[in-house]
């Protein structure tokens, strides 16, 4: 299904066009696990295309048993916003056609052959220039290729906010490039647990040194997190105060680290399927 991205004027927000707008279900996206449903939201004259996800849609996850999915998808934009980076689409808790669940401006992806390429198989022992080794992977005819991603500063961004949310599912068709050099990041119900679970193809720089910009990124989160700010108020009411705390615990050792995070070892560091 394809749509266009009608981002309202100034005047206002699209949070705020998906947060008091009148929802009209148009269809499901069927190839969705949960409840997916393709909607317009409309208020004062302006439109717009949205996903909506019902918390009466959701299967019951036996390792996230607290909150929903829901909740956590608008965390996960929430702390996007507060690093100032823009990877997650205007993200709304809200009442619905079928309850309470969580509303996302929808993203017009680019067409295959204006998008830019951020995942590949090659034959080859070590990557090109321009890109990073995630690791073996197989590929036709049963043989094994390596699976690089790009070396892209949008991808690392979205590296060390998956870091941060501790997000155990970040696939490639996660990865929305979108007009304008845009790259968004949807799908963040398996988010911020408390235990290390980062699931991510993302793994082309771990160990090494996190840019500058993201180190002062993430000192502005740090003070934005503590107790009594408005950013920890919003996530208090989406999250449990044991995830936020790790929250904060993930923020700081980044930054004491000063380098991207590396597979555990004690879970798959790759989402299967990883496309």
């Amino acid at each position: 299904m394809s749509a266009p991205e009608r981002i309202p004027p100034r005047s206002m927000t699209a949070a705020d066009l998906l947060a008091h707008g009148e929802l009209t279900v148009r269809g499901r996206i069927r190839e969705a696990s949960n409840a997916v449903l393709f909607c317009t939201v409309e208020q004062d004259g302006e439109r717009a295309e949205c996903v909506y996800k019902p918390v009466a849609g959701e299967r019951p996850l036996w390792d996230f048993p607290d909150g929903t999915l829901a909740q956590r998808e608008v965390a996960a934009y929430e702390v996007s916003q507060a690093l100032g980076w823009d990877l997650v689409p205007p993200t709304v808790l809200r009442d619905g056609p079928y309850g309470e669940g969580m509303c996302q401006l929808w993203i017009e992806t680019l067409p295959p052959d204006a998008a830019p390429e951020l995942l590949a198989l090659v034959d080859a022992e070590e990557p090109e220039p321009g890109w990073k080794a995630i690791g073996l992977a197989e590929a036709a005819e049963g043989r094994t290729a390596l699976l690089v991603h790009a070396d892209d500063d949008r991808l690392r961004r979205m590296a060390v906010l998956d870091a941060v949310i501790n997000n155990a599912d970040r696939k490639g068709g996660h990865l929305l490039p979108a007009a304008g050099e845009r790259l968004y990041g949807i799908d963040h119900g398996v988010t911020f647990h408390t235990d290390n679970k980062l699931r991510t193809l993302l793994w082309g720089w771990a160990g090494e040194p996190l840019p500058e910009a993201a180190r002062t990124a993430l000192t502005a989160l740090d003070a934005d997190l503590a107790d009594g700010t408005p950013l920890a108020g919003r996530l208090a009411e989406l999250i449990t105060p044991a995830e936020l705390a790790a929250t904060r615990v993930r923020v700081r050792a980044l930054l004491e680290s000063g380098a991207h995070p590396e597979p555990s070892g004690e879970w798959p560091a790759i989402p299967w399927p990883p496309v």
